[in-house]
C-alpha cells in the first residue's frame, strides 16, 4: 500500500518570495529617496529586518522539518534585534548604522553561508533536484550578505566630498553614509532579484532511482 503525503501550504518558494519582497521594497524606497542620510538608512533597515525576521520565524513553523530549522532560528533572533535596535530612533546615527549593518551581514551571511555548505554535504548522490537547488540559494545568498559586510567595513564613516554640477547649479556633498545607504540598496536590490528568480523556478521532482539488480520492475509486480 502507497501513502500519500499532502503538499504543503507553504513552502520553500514562499519564503524565498517573501524575502525577495521586502528586499524589493526596501531598495526601491532607499533608491527613490534624495536623503540618504543615517535616520532614512536606520529606518529603511530597520522595517526590512523586522519583517524578513517574521519570514524566518514563520519559515520555521510552516516550513522547514527540525533538523534544518536552526539557520532560520539563529538568523530569525539576529535579524529582530537588528531591526529593534536601528528602530530607535535616538540611535540612528553614522556609526551605528555601520556597526549593526555590518555585524549584521557578516553573522547572517555566514550562518547562512554555513547551512548552505551542510545541506550540500548531506545531499551528496542525492536525485531531488529541489533540495540541492535550495542548498546553492542558501550558500549564494550566504556569500553576498557577507560581501556586503565587507563592503560597509572600507567605507570610511567620516568621507565628505564636495562637488559641484554646472547644469544643476549647486553643490553636492558625497558622505560616507550616503555610500554606506547607497550600498545597502545595491544589496537589497540583488536579494530581491536573486530570491524571486529562485521562487518562481520551476520545482522539478526527484529522480526515481532504478530497481535492485534482481528485483522485479513494478509492472511485474502488478501483473505477479
Amino acid at each position: 500500500m502507497s501513502s500519500s503525503r499532502a503538499p504543503r501550504t507553504f513552502e520553500v518558494r514562499h519564503v524565498q518570495l517573501a524575502r525577495a519582497a521586502f528586499a524589493a521594497l526596501a531598495a526601491v524606497m532607499i533608491t527613490f529617496s534624495p536623503d540618504h542620510s543615517a535616520a532614512i538608512g536606520m529606518s529603511v533597515f530597520s522595517g526590512w529586518a523586522i519583517a524578513t525576521s517574521i519570514v524566518f520565524f514563520l519559515a520555521i513553523w510552516l516550513v522547514y522539518p527540525a533538523g534544518r530549522r536552526w539557520p532560520f532560528v539563529l538568523m530569525g533572533i539576529l535579524t529582530v534585534v537588528a531591526g529593534m535596535v536601528g528602530g530607535v530612533s535616538t540611535w540612528r546615527t553614522t556609526t551605528v548604522f555601520f556597526v549593526v549593518v555590518i555585524v549584521w551581514a557578516l553573522l547572517a551571511g555566514t550562518i547562512e553561508l554555513v547551512a548552505g555548505i551542510r545541506w550540500r554535504r548531506t545531499l551528496r548522490g542525492s536525485t531531488d533536484p529541489q533540495a540541492r537547488s535550495e542548498a546553492r540559494d542558501a550558500l549564494t545568498v550566504g556569500i553576498i550578505t557577507i560581501v556586503l559586510g565587507l563592503g560597509l567595513l572600507f567605507v570610511p564613516t567620516q568621507y565628505a566630498l564636495n562637488y559641484y554640477i554646472a547644469d544643476a547649479g549647486r553643490s553636492f556633498t558625497l558622505t560616507g553614509i550616503t555610500i554606506g545607504v547607497g550600498i545597502f540598496g545595491g544589496y537589497a536590490a540583488i536579494i530581491a532579484v536573486y530570491l524571486a528568480i529562485a521562487g518562481f523556478s520551476p520545482r522539478r521532482s526527484p529522480v526515481a532511482s532504478p530497481p535492485a539488480e534482481g528485483a522485479p520492475a513494478a509492472s511485474d509486480q502488478g501483473n505477479a
